[in-house]
């Protein structure tokens, strides 16, 4: 389980900078400002759950059920928060009104989030 922490920590970091890049580069010819701040803010999440992840890793015990727990609600917490900011961001530029239903699922993301970081919390304690 340990290494599968690591590995998803390291993937989603190398996810963000290539996102941040293409964010800071790429997406300013397309998108407005204010949807370029929400896509920033996405890579911003996505870096705090990659580190999280790493120390997570190489911090905790995965024969604790609550460690375990830390690292599903961090994972999929990263994965649904920062998803769901990510294809909101495109929602003008794709003229896609479908799109509107991720707005109510990235709340759910930052409650898996907090999830993970009370069972951060709880393995720490013991």
């Amino acid at each position: 389980m340990q290494k599968v922490v690591l590995i998803s920590g390291a993937i989603f970091g190398f996810l963000a900078i290539i996102f941040g890049a293409f964010g800071a580069h790429a997406l300013k010819k397309i998108l407005s400002e204010e949807k370029v701040a929400s896509f920033e803010v996405g890579v911003r999440y996505q870096m705090y759950g990659a580190l999280t992840l790493l120390l997570i890793g190489i911090g905790l015990d995965f024969d604790m059920r609550t460690a375990r727990w830390a690292f599903f609600g961090i994972f999929y917490g990263t994965i649904v928060f920062s998803g769901s900011i990510y294809i909101l961001s495109f929602k003008e530029y794709l003229k896609a009104d479908g799109l509107k239903i991720f707005g109510p699922i990235t709340p759910l993301g930052g409650l898996l989030l907090l999830v993970g970081w009370a069972c951060i919390f709880l393995s720490v304690l013991g």
